[in-house]
Order: structure tokens, then sequence, then C-alpha cells
């Protein structure tokens, strides 16, 4: 530990989750770059409106991006396997294992017992912001119509929590498949007070956050009903959802084909070796 004010301490520890060169959290850069870079072809373009949800499925070896349309706007994402949804996005284990934050060539591991890449980010347009390291927020996890309820006294279902719930459906899925979610664009993190804090979107048209799918995927993305954040959600200066939907604006999901032969040697990832829950 180092002092960087009196009565403070700065943690200067190296990361607990490693491993070796070339290992499960050491991938190969020049693959994804030459991933991202490869001749691409659009199969699906859409938009998520203001405030609702959308679910998507996405083909291993395609890259997905979400951008900003005209405006600042955080979005709430989750992952599943297509052909199993127990087997999700788990984000306290990425957060674990990759950073509070992610960011190109940053996973998104998946749920026991599977624990594999389900995907990979290989785009980021703020990787280079001043404030990347809070940027794309894994701490914190969707805003939801229970909290607000016992917040504010007042039921609103529009939060995140719902509208990705909504989007599901017709997939199969049910709230109870709804999980901790990567917060695509929001700056977020732990204020001097160990808080967690919410801040002012960075994004301006045309931002965008790429990742490859490594396995087949369903997608859900729900446009937050807190807009850009610039607006105080609870509290005694909260503003009113009409207040905050005037700082709210749709988000472009595109998915693209990449072409094969950036994909050579290139195969989905295998579910974790361990298999015995008695540790033997």
């Amino acid at each position: 530990m180092s002092a960087d004010r009196p009565g403070r301490r700065t943690y200067v520890q190296p990361a607990a989750y490693q491993s070796l060169p070339g290992g499960p959290l050491d991938p190969d850069r020049g693959f994804y770059a030459e991933v991202a870079a490869a001749p691409r072809t659009l199969t699906r373009q859409f938009e998520v409106p203001v405030r609702p949800g959308q679910a998507w499925e996405v083909s291993a070896g395609s890259i997905v991006r979400i951008s900003a349309v005209d405006g600042p706007q955080v979005g709430d994402l989750n992952l599943w396997n297509l052909h199993d949804p127990q087997e999700r996005f788990w984000a306290a284990r990425t957060r674990q294992l990759q950073r509070a934050s992610m960011t190109t060539y940053d996973r998104f591991w998946s749920t026991l017992p599977n624990l594999r890449p389900m995907a990979t980010v290989v785009g980021d347009s703020l990787a280079g912001h001043p404030d990347a390291e809070v940027i794309h927020d894994l701490l914190g996890t969707r805003c939801d119509p229970y909290v607000n309820r016992m917040l504010t006294g007042v039921d609103f279902d529009r939060h995140c929590h719902s509208n990705l719930t909504r989007a599901v459906r017709d997939h199969g899925l049910k709230e109870s498949d709804i999980h901790d979610v990567l917060n695509v664009f929001q700056l977020a993190g732990l204020n001097e007070n160990r808080e967690y804090f919410m801040d002012t979107c960075p994004t301006q048209p045309g931002d965008h956050f790429e990742f490859f799918a490594e396995i087949d995927l369903l997608c859900a993305l729900s446009t937050c009903p807190g807009g850009d954040l610039s607006l105080r959600m609870w509290g005694p200066e909260a503003a009113t959802p009409e207040e905050q939907l005037q700082h709210c604006h749709p988000l472009g999901v595109e998915i693209f084909s990449v072409d094969a032969q950036a994909l050579r040697g290139w195969r989905q990832p295998e579910t974790a070796a361990y298999r015995s829950v008695e540790g033997r």
C-alpha cells in the first residue's frame, strides 16, 4: 500500500486472479485485432428506442456493435448461451478476472459449471477517453422497479430490469433469467467514501462498443430510463421520469459476419474441464 493523502491508502498489489502468459486471461490480441479489422458484412441492423429493451440472436464468430445514435445513452446488456440459457454472463466473476469496467480484449465470462468466454471485446471508441477506466461499468447492475419503489414509494416499470424481462419473453425466458449486466457506456465507480456513483455518460453520436461472439448467443439490451444519467434518479434532488426522458436517446445495434479467413484456426471455447462438485 502507498499513501495518496493523509489517512488514505492506495492499494498497489497485483491482481489476485492471473494466468500464465498465453493462458485464459491472456487472449491472443493479435488474433482479435485482426478480427476487428477484417472485412465484415452487415447481417442485421436495428435501433433500440428510448426506454424499452430488445433481444436478438447472434451466431458464434459474429461481431456485435452497440452505438450511440443521436446523443449519450447508457445501455444494460445481458448475454445467454442461445442453446442453454442456464449458461449466462457472470458479471461478478468477469469483474474479478478482468476489471471493474470493460474495454478491448476483455472477455465476458459465463456462469458455473461452464466458466468460459462467451464473448470478447474487440472495439471500444472510448478506450482513449480520460475516464476510460470507469466507463462500461461492471460494479453496478440494472436499475429495477423494486428498488425504485423502496426509495420513492412509486411504481415505474420502465427500468432496465423490466425492459430486459419483457424483451426475452418471446425467447422462452422469464424474470428470474435476468442477471447482472454490463452497463455499456456508463461512467460509474466508487467515490472517496467507497459509495457507488454514476455520472454523465460521455458518449457522442457514433461512439461504439463491439464484441466478438465466442458462442451462439442470445443478447438483450435495455436503453436505460435515466438516459445519459446527467440527472439524479433518486434522492432529494432526483428528477422526475418525465424530466429524465428529455435526456434519453436510442441505441443502435449492428451484427456483422466476419471474413472467414480472419477466423482461421479459431474455435469456440470449451466449457470448464472441472466436473466434480465433490472436489475429487
